[in-house]
C-alpha cells in the first residue's frame, strides 16, 4: 500500500516541523505508532473518500476480501455496539464530513462480516492546503480494549440522548459552535421541533407509550433529514436540526414541511393508531444571528409563532417576533401589576334549566380591563399568566370573588368557577376551596368547580384523591369541554364528576338533519343519564338549538342565546325578575351568507298574488318588507319570485314591524339571482 504524503506531511508538522532533517524522526515516530501501539492513522480526499489507511486496518478488510481504499469513510466504518441505533455513525461523521468540522472519539466497527469484534474509536480534522484551499479530513483510530470501550461508553451518554440515541443537547450546542465557527458559514439553519398533542398521548396512555412514540418519531426525522444535516433531542418533546449547507429559504421550507408531514402521519403503539403533530421554528445564520445563543433564542420566538399559528406549521424568524416578545414580556409586567389596581373584574354567564327556562347558576367568567388595550378576555393572557407562574393566584382571587358575591345571591343558585391544571395539582387546593366558602358563607353544595381533562389525567391517582377531599367538602366537579379533546371518555371512566359539559363544536349545527352532532349528543346525554350526571351544552346562541338540545335530553344551557355575561348585581336582579325565568335572545337560527338588495318582487299565498319587496336574500331564504302578514301568519306555506320570473316555494317563518323572514323548501343559488338581476338592470341602462 502506498501511504499519501498528505498524511505524512500533516502528522511530521505536529511533530518536528516540515524541513527535511524531520522527516526520518517523523517517518519513524509514524510507523512506531502504527506497528506497536493501539492507534492507526486514516486520510480522506476532499470528497470523504479514503486516501490512507494503515496497514494492520487494512489487514483487517482482508480478511473479509474488502479493499477500503478509495472507498467513502463512512461505509467502511459503522456504529460499534451491535444493533443499529438512530444516531448511527455513518450519518454523525457525514454531518461533520459536509461541515468540515473536527470531530473526536466516535466508537465505529468495520463495515464487514465478521468483523465486529473490532472496536475503534475514530477522531478527525479537516487540514487545507498552503493556500487555505480544502483538501480533505485527515485522523486518528484508536483499537479499544476493555476498559477504553467502558470509557467510550461514558462519553457517548455524555454526549448521546439515552432513549432515541439522537445527540443530546450538549452534543448539538458543541456542533452548532464548531459550525458557526467555520468561516464562510452563511446560511447554516437551525429548526427547532415541538411536538403537538404529545402530552395528551403521554398522560392517557403512559410514560412507556410516550417513550415508544418518542423513539418513532426520532427514527422519522433521521429518515426525513437525512445526510442534510444533525438531528438531536433537547429533552421532553423538543428537538433540535443543525443544517449546514442547506442553501436557499426554499429548500428550508420544503424539507420543514416534510418533517412536519412524516411527523404527522399515524404511529402504531400498543395496538392503536396515535396522530399527533409538529410544529417548527426556523432561525438562519447571520441573518437571524452569528452565534450559538442569538440562533436559538430566535428559532425559539419562531417556533413560538408557529404555535401560535395553529400549529403544525414553521415559521421563520423575523424582527417583529421581537417586538412580540417584547409585548408579552410587557403584559407580563402589567399582568403582576393588576390585581393588586383592581384591574380584575367577574363577569357571570347564566346556566339556565332547559325545562323550566329559569336559570339554574351562573359560570364566573375573568375579564382584565387593561388600562391601555381595553377589556382582555382570559384567552388573551391567561397564557402569559401560566408561563410567569400567576395563574394560581389569579385563579385563588376568582374563587374567593365569585364564591362572596354568589353567597348573596337568592335562592339555591350554583355558582361554576374554572379551575387551572396548576390550582387543581395544588396539594393545598381542598384547603383553599374550604377556606373560600367557610369565608364567603356561600354553601358548599351551591360551588361547581369545571376542570379540563388534561388537568385530571396528569396524574389520575392523585386526581381521584382531590375528588375525594373536594366531594367531602360537599362541593361538586364539572368536566369542561366534553369531547373535545382525545381523554373525555378516560376521564369519566376513571373519576367521578358530578357534570359534564358538552363542547360548543357538538352544539353548532345541531338542528341539521343531515349533520352528526344531534347523534353525538344523545349519546352524551343518555350515557350520562345512565351515570347520574347532570349535562350542560356551552355555546347556545340560536333559539333552536335551544329546542334541539332540549328534545335531546340536555339539561342546562349557557351561551350568548341568553345575551353578554352580567355583572354580580345584575345576576342578582335577573334571579329576581319573574322567577330567574330567563327569555332567549339574538337569531332564531344561523343563517348563510346572505346579499343585502331592494329589489321588488311578487308573492303568491293561496292563489292571491301581492307585491313585496326582497331586503336580503341567501340560499336558504330571504327577508321581505311591504307586506301584511303578522304573527298568525306564521307557518303560511306560498310562492316567491327570486328573479327572472322563476317561483320557489317558501314557508313563513316570522313577521314583525311590517317584515317577515321566509324559509325556502329548496335551496337556491344566490350568485345566479345576483347575476340575472345586474344583466338586466346593466342593459336597461346602456
Amino acid at each position: 500500500m502506498v501511504a499519501s504524503g498528505g498524511l505524512k506531511a500533516a502528522l511530521r508538522s505536529l511533530v518536528q516541523g516540515t524541513d527535511d532533517s524531520a522527516r526520518a524522526p517523523a517517518d519513524r515516530l509514524i510507523r512506531e505508532a502504527e506497528n506497536h501501539s493501539p492507534n492507526w492513522f486514516w486520510q480522506t480526499d476532499r470528497n470523504g473518500r479514503i486516501a490512507y489507511l494503515s496497514d494492520k486496518i487494512v489487514a483487517v478488510f482482508a480478511v473479509a476480501g474488502i479493499d477500503p481504499m478509495g472507498a467513502p469513510l463512512i461505509d467502511v466504518l459503522r456504529i460499534a455496539g451491535g444493533e443499529a441505533t438512530p444516531d448511527d455513525a455513518e450519518r454523525t461523521i457525514a454531518f461533520h464530513l459536509s461541515a468540515r468540522t473536527a470531530f473526536a472519539n466516535y466508537a465505529v466497527v468495520p463495515a464487514a462480516s465478521g468483523q465486529s469484534d473490532h472496536n475503534w474509536t475514530v477522531s478527525g480534522s479537516p487540514f487545507t492546503d498552503p493556500y487555505g484551499r480544502f483538501e480533505g479530513f485527515v485522523g486518528t483510530g484508536t483499537d479499544m480494549a476493555a476498559v477504553q470501550q467502558s470509557d467510550a461508553t461514558i462519553t457517548r451518554l455524555a454526549l448521546f440522548d439515552s432513549l432515541t440515541g439522537l445527540a443530546n443537547r450538549q452534543r448539538m450546542r458543541m456542533s452548532l459552535d464548531q459550525t458557526l465557527a467555520q468561516p464562510g458559514y452563511d446560511g447554516t439553519a437551525l429548526f427547532l421541533l415541538d411536538l403537538d398533542r404529545f402530552k395528551a398521548v403521554n398522560d392517557t396512555m403512559g410514560h412507556p407509550v410516550g417513550d415508544a412514540l418518542l423513539k418513532q418519531v426520532a427514527q422519522r426525522l433521521l429518515r426525513t433529514v437525512g445526510d442534510a444535516g444533525l438531528v438531536g433531542r433537547l429533552g421532553g418533546d423538543e428537538f433540535k436540526v443543525i443544517l449546514p449547507r442547506i442553501g436557499s429559504r426554499a429548500e428550508m421550507v420544503t424539507l420543514a414541511q416534510a418533517i412536519i408531514t412524516a411527523l404527522s402521519q399515524p404511529y402504531f403503539l400498543n395496538g392503536a393508531a396515535v396522530s399527533i403533530g409538529c410544529s417548527v421554528g426556523i432561525a438562519v445564520s447571520p441573518d437571524h444571528g452569528a452565534t450559538s445563543d442569538a440562533l436559538v433564542t430566535n428559532a425559539d420566538l419562531a417556533l413560538y409563532a408557529a404555535k401560535d399559528a395553529g400549529r403544525g406549521v414553521a415559521r421563520f424568524f423575523n424582527d417583529a417576533m421581537l417586538d412580540g416578545a417584547r409585548s408579552r414580556r410587557q403584559m407580563e409586567d402589567d399582568l403582576r401589576r393588576a390585581l393588586s389596581h383592581d384591574q380584575m373584574r367577574i363577569v357571570y354567564q347564566p346556566v339556565v334549566a332547559l325545562d323550566d327556562s329559569r336559570i339554574a347558576g351562573f359560570e364566573a367568567l375573568l375579564r382584565w380591563d387593561h388600562p391601555t388595550r381595553g377589556t382582555l378576555l382570559p384567552a388573551e393572557f391567561l397564557g402569559i399568566a401560566e408561563e410567569c407562574k400567576l395563574i394560581e393566584s389569579i385563579g385563588e382571587w376568582v374563587l374567593r370573588t365569585a364564591c362572596h358575591d354568589a353567597a348573596a345571591w337568592p335562592g339555591d343558585t350554583r355558582l361554576a368557577v374554572n379551575l387551572s391544571g396548576a390550582q387543581f395539582t395544588n396539594p393545598a387546593l381542598p384547603a383553599i376551596i374550604a377556606n373560600a366558602v367557610a369565608r364567603s358563607g356561600l354553601p358548599p353544595e351551591r360551588l361547581e368547580l369545571d376542570l379540563d381533562e388534561d388537568s385530571v389525567l396528569r396524574d389520575i391517582p392523585a386526581a381521584i384523591g382531590t375528588f375525594s377531599a373536594l366531594h367531602g367538602i360537599g362541593v361538586r366537579i364539572a368536566l369542561n369541554d366534553f369531547g373535545a379533546g382525545q381523554g373525555s371518555m378516560s376521564c369519566l371512566r376513571r373519576v367521578a364528576f358530578d357534570r359534564i359539559k358538552i363542547d360548543r363544536s357538538f352544539v353548532r349545527g345541531i338542528g341539521d338533519p343531515e349533520g352528526r352532532n344531534a347523534a353525538v349528543v344523545r349519546a352524551i346525554t343518555t350515557m350520562a343519564e345512565t351515570l347520574g350526571i347532570d349535562t350542560t351544552a356551552k355555546g347556545v346562541e340560536y333559539h333552536d338549538e335551544l329546542s334541539a338540545l332540549r328534545d335531546l335530553g340536555c339539561g342546562n344551557v349557557q351561551g350568548f342565546v341568553y345575551g353578554e355575561p352580567v355583572d354580580t348585581a345584575e345576576a342578582a336582579a335577573r334571579l329576581l325578575a319573574e322567577g330567574g325565568a330567563l327569555t332567549p335572545r339574538g337569531p332564531k337560527a344561523p343563517r348563510l351568507p346572505r346579499t343585502r338588495m331592494l329589489r321588488s318582487t311578487t308573492i303568491e299565498v293561496n292563489g292571491a298574488r301581492r307585491s313585496a319587496r326582497i331586503r336580503d336574500l341567501s340560499a336558504n331564504g330571504a327577508l321581505i318588507d311591504l307586506v301584511d302578514f303578522d304573527e298568525s301568519a306564521i307557518g303560511t306555506t306560498l310562492r316567491i319570485d327570486i328573479g327572472g320570473g322563476q317561483w320557489t316555494a317558501a314557508t313563513l317563518r316570522w313577521a314583525e314591524d311590517g317584515r317577515a323572514g321566509l324559509h325556502f323548501d329548496l335551496p337556491i343559488v344566490v350568485e345566479r339571482r345576483v347575476t340575472i338581476r345586474r344583466s338586466t338592470a346593466r342593459g336597461a341602462g346602456e
